[in-house]
């Protein structure tokens, strides 16, 4: 008997290539659904000239992370386990926002199987318009220009998921595993910012990564812990503190040793590899946090794994 149901896995999608980073920016600066820059009709126009300044850095931070994102192999690789784990009436696929594939490729490649339902799961723990929300509406479009009529069920958040609060507690645990002294250990965990406006508007975002905060702490209660932002672009507003902010409040006060706990990224990309293990290292030991470590990212993490089975059972 085939499969019957297609889990289509939404992700951010990364440069597969020097060569793709102007043009992943330009998609990524040209979506109205994380920023609106003018008027609709110039937003492609006024991206292109943001991305010819920005895409020299950009180049180069991926070249320091070996010239590409991993994005696209780690959301394979549980794509497979996820198939492995759900068994044969299931068939897993990719769908990118920024990048190859993009949905209507992968919605191409569930029609060639001739599967007619759909479960789309967002790898976006926590939902926000600009990010699940973004993936949710490209998905839409793509599927107005399909020929099949798909059945389609939607997976858009799992921030309180007592399976993704105990995956990211595991890796908790193995992340304080290097210090000496656990006690005197600052969990931090960063999340990619969002602009205030968002926030003001309605969006969930900053409750749903509260949320996980809380639920994590739960298993961590005799620890201190702090939650700030990272990743802003832009002159606008953004969630504070920032990660940059915080990590000099905690020099300040004396503390030496940090665990990074990346939330929001389920995955290793360029603001793990680069952003936080290069950047952030170099700003913490130059303010003399001489125990600097980042949790180890989620990635095919079998309980994350299960996680995701779980969800795509429920839906």
């Amino acid at each position: 008997m085939g499969a019957t149901t297609a889990v289509l896995l939404l992700q951010m999608g990364g440069p597969d290539s020097l060569e793709a980073v102007e043009p992943f920016l330009h998609n990524l600066f040209a979506d109205r659904d994380i920023i609106k820059i003018g008027p609709a009709f110039l937003q492609p126009f006024i991206a292109k000239k943001i991305v010819k300044k920005r895409a020299p850095k950009s180049a180069d931070n991926y070249r320091q992370i070996g010239g590409k994102s991993p994005l696209r192999e780690l959301t394979e690789q549980q794509a497979v386990a996820l198939e492995a784990l759900l068994g044969e009436s299931f068939r897993c696929h990719v769908a990118m926002r920024y990048w190859h594939p993009f949905a209507p490729e992968a919605l191409a490649a569930i029609e060639k199987q001739d599967i007619k339902k759909i479960i789309a799961l967002s790898l976006y723990p926590h939902y926000s318009r600009a990010t699940s929300g973004s993936s949710f509406n490209d998905l839409e479009r793509a599927l107005k220009g399909c020929s099949t009529k798909f059945e389609l069920r939607c997976v858009r958040q799992f921030f309180d998921h007592p399976l993704y609060i105990k995956a990211l507690t595991e890796k908790i645990e193995q992340g304080l595993a290097p210090f000496s002294d656990r006690s005197k250990v600052q969990l931090f965990f960063s999340a990619h910012s969002l602009p205030q406006s968002f926030i003001a508007e309605g969006d969930p975002y900053l409750d749903h990564i509260q949320a996980t905060v809380r639920l994590v702490m739960e298993q961590f209660a005799n620890l201190a812990h702090h939650l700030a932002f990272q990743s802003r672009a832009g002159p606008v507003k953004w969630l504070e503190p920032s990660t940059d902010d915080k990590l000099k409040e905690l020099a300040a006060a004396g503390h030496k040793d940090v665990l990074i706990v990346p939330l929001s990224f389920v995955s290793d990309h360029i603001e793990t590899l680069h952003e936080i293990d290069i950047e952030y290292r170099e700003v913490a030991h130059h303010l003399g946090i001489t125990n600097f470590h980042r949790m180890e990212s989620l990635n095919s993490s079998p309980l994350f794994i299960q996680c995701l089975a779980d969800l795509v059972q429920h839906a």
